[in-house]
């Protein structure tokens, strides 16, 4: 096929747009909809994950020591967590430095706890702990209670392992989720292409019958799929984006106080925005030309 051909049919199709406008509108429309579902899953599913997250970096383990213990033991401690590759930082606080904290948080009480300082402090050397991965914690848990000179560990178990089944489950759902809209778009918008299609069956029959080939007769039906794939992904995205930043505005000047500083976690829709616009240029053209391309083939046997 010459160049001037190619240039030509390109052109067609991009006419046959706008001569079927209204079933190019409809494929627009749907295709639209169904790329917000589609986003608007992608981007719960992100900000539940982002948001867990945020929580499960709160998350501390408090590792009591022996009351006994020595600075060489506490020198060896230090080392141990260093090793441990599930802890990502970890602070110690010395009986003495844990007891003037809490004299000065005490305020005008203060002189309730001034008397046990010395060797009449009852309290324990201690490790705040941070772990890098919330889901291997009581494994972090178990391992650091059989290091020498480990009194007590507090942590909420109850907690991480609820974080952890919320982010497994929010993981699985989102992609399902995500998946069964990909089907359902790509069902919804080859039967609208499949309907243009058979609605200009006789303008193809009569190409046919004149001689034309079937790249020439295919070829602006694959353009038309691609035009109606990238409008699409357009109006989606922005459509999505603005709304997206508009609903995380009204949430955050309205329920700032509810929802504290989790809410701040929430991904910023135009970091992601090359991603996102990608994912439905691709999820657009991709249907637009499986749709026109594999339709059009039935009605080239005349």
């Amino acid at each position: 096929m010459r160049v001037h051909n190619v240039g030509y049919l390109i052109k067609e199709g991009g006419k046959n747009v706008v001569r079927n406008r209204m079933m190019s509108f409809a494929c627009i429309g749907v295709l639209v909809a169904c790329m917000l579902l589609i986003g608007g899953a992608a981007m719960l599913s992100l900000n539940v994950n982002a948001m867990v997250n945020f929580v499960e970096d709160q998350n501390e383990l408090i590792v009591y020591m022996d009351e006994n213990i020595t600075q060489s033991e506490i020198i060896a401690m230090n080392a141990t967590l260093s090793g441990f590759e599930n802890i990502e930082s970890f602070i110690f606080i010395s009986r003495h430095d844990f007891l003037e904290q809490i004299i000065e948080e005490a305020g005008e009480h203060a002189d309730l706890y001034i008397g046990l300082r010395g060797e009449e402090n009852p309290l324990l050397d201690k490790y705040i702990v941070s772990v890098s991965d919330i889901a291997y914690m009581s494994d972090t848990v178990s391992r650091l209670r059989m290091v020498r000179g480990v009194y007590r560990i507090n942590y909420a178990d109850e907690v991480a392992n609820i974080l952890v089944a919320v982010r497994q489950a929010v993981t699985f759902s989102g992609v399902v989720v995500v998946g069964i809209l990909i089907v359902v778009s790509i069902v919804i918008i080859t039967n609208n292409i499949k309907l243009t299609i058979f609605a200009r069956r006789k303008e193809i029959s009569i190409m046919k019958y004149v001689g034309a080939t079937d790249a020439f007769i295919r070829l602006p039906f694959l353009v038309e799929g691609v035009i109606i794939g990238l409008a699409s992904a357009v109006l989606a995205f922005l459509i999505l984006g603005f709304g997206y930043t508009y609903l995380l505005s009204w949430i955050g000047e309205r329920f700032s106080a509810i929802v504290g500083p989790v809410f701040y976690r929430a991904v910023d829709f135009w970091f992601i925005a090359p991603y996102v616009f990608g994912a439905f240029a691709g999820l657009g053209v991709f249907i637009g030309m499986i749709g026109s391309g594999s339709f059009v083939k039935k009605y080239l046997k005349v």
